[in-house]
């Protein structure tokens, strides 16, 4: 019998050792939890995209997590309770956020949910956490409604209404293009940043000579490029994820069109790099995180990020981070219950934020208030900050 015992603890332990070395996320609970209920974790939940098209995503996300994690517990944690996150996986399709949403509602041990990826995956779960009277902070859901689905319904990602124009301002002003031609994928977020963008443009003096939509699962978008084409554009705007955008410039460079490339910044990840090559090569892009900001905080955190994991951290681990802490940030000021800890993200101020500097929120768009934004260019293979005076040298 004892011999059967031990046989069944090296097996359990065998599987749980496997599963984290495959990163396949465990319970937030997996080794028992403490006796004393003022130790006990305080637990945020995560809907993410752990597999699936959007899965570098999260993988991103969860070295953003774990460096914040490490730094808020060796801080003492949330009143001497250790900070822990619950990650599930979703692949950022709304039918799974759903389900997520009703497990995290019912679920008292969780104080506020981040995510999801996407907007249109994180909007379809947000009546759920609205009715469920629990934060959900999308802090990469760009799409101006986002923050509209009620007073739970937070986000420090900067909106696609005040994006977009930042991006046609870089094309159209610093840029000069003044026919472009649109691609974007047709999804609720593509189509809202296609129409914003379009707009912006055209208020800045552009024209907006075509614009072609695709869909997710696409890979050959030749017949799109012959429309492009045609139109004449003296550049092209992708609205478009990483893996899409990457495979459009492949594309767009073997149809011989050579023009400006500006990008929205959702292609911003070194898969991005990895997967276009050459192809990417001047690509224009925005971010509201770069690992070669001056700003001491940024370079704490880089340097930090890089000796853990070899290579410097991009918008999405940084986007983490930086939620994961505000939250923290949140939670010690207001405590663990979930209404107070809504009213205490209308009332923060200044907190540390290497994205931004400092973060409040305006409390009536829930949104953070004068967010920043950073100019970049596909340069030698990696992304770096845009110079107007190279572009001036140029003409």
């Amino acid at each position: 019998m004892l011999a059967l015992l031990v046989r069944s603890a090296a097996l359990v332990t065998g599987t749980l050792a496997l599963l984290s070395a495959l990163g396949v996320a465990q319970p937030a609970f997996s080794q028992g939890q403490p006796a004393d209920p003022a130790k006990e974790p305080v637990v945020l939940g995560v809907s993410g995209p752990l597999t699936g098209p959007y899965a570098q995503y999260g993988a991103q996300w969860q070295r953003g997590f774990d460096l914040a994690l490490e730094e808020v517990n060796a801080a003492g944690g949330i009143q001497g309770r250790p900070l822990r996150i619950q990650f599930e996986d979703s692949q950022s399709d709304p039918k799974q956020t759903v389900a997520i949403a009703r497990k995290f509602v019912a679920d008292s041990r969780i104080v506020a949910e981040l995510g999801d990826f996407t907007s249109a995956a994180s909007m379809a779960a947000s009546p759920i956490y609205q009715t469920g009277g629990l934060v959900q902070f999308g802090f990469t859901n760009s799409h101006p409604d986002f923050t509209r689905g009620g007073d739970f319904i937070w986000s420090n990602a900067l909106n696609q209404a005040e994006e977009m124009p930042v991006l046609a301002d870089y094309a159209v002003t610093a840029l000069g293009l003044k026919r472009v031609a649109l691609l974007f994928i047709n999804n609720d977020w593509g189509r809202t940043s296609k129409d914003l963008f379009a707009k912006a443009a055209k208020e800045s003096g552009a024209e907006v000579v075509g614009a072609e939509g695709y869909l997710a699962d696409e890979k050959d978008f030749r017949s799109a490029l012959v429309r492009v084409r045609d139109t004449r554009p003296d550049g092209i705007v992708l609205v478009s994820y990483y893996a899409d955008g990457a495979q459009i410039a492949r594309q767009l460079r073997e149809a011989g069109l050579t023009q400006p490339v500006v990008a929205a910044g959702s292609v911003y990840s070194p898969k991005f790099l990895e997967l276009g090559g050459a192809a990417v090569e001047g690509v224009h892009t925005t971010t509201p995180f770069f690992p070669g900001d001056p700003r001491p905080v940024v370079q704490t955190f880089v340097k930090a990020y890089t000796a853990r994991y070899g290579v410097e951290p991009d918008a999405y681990s940084s986007r983490a981070y930086d939620a994961l802490l505000l939250l923290a940030t949140v939670i010690r000021q207001s405590g663990t219950d979930r209404k107070a800890l809504r009213d205490g993200l209308a009332t923060v101020k200044d907190a540390p934020s290497v994205v931004y500097g400092t973060v409040r929120f305006d409390p009536q768009t829930r949104r953070v208030d004068k967010p920043l934004n950073t100019r970049l260019v596909v340069r030698n293979g990696a992304f770096a900050l845009w110079e107007p005076a190279a572009v001036k040298a140029a003409n």
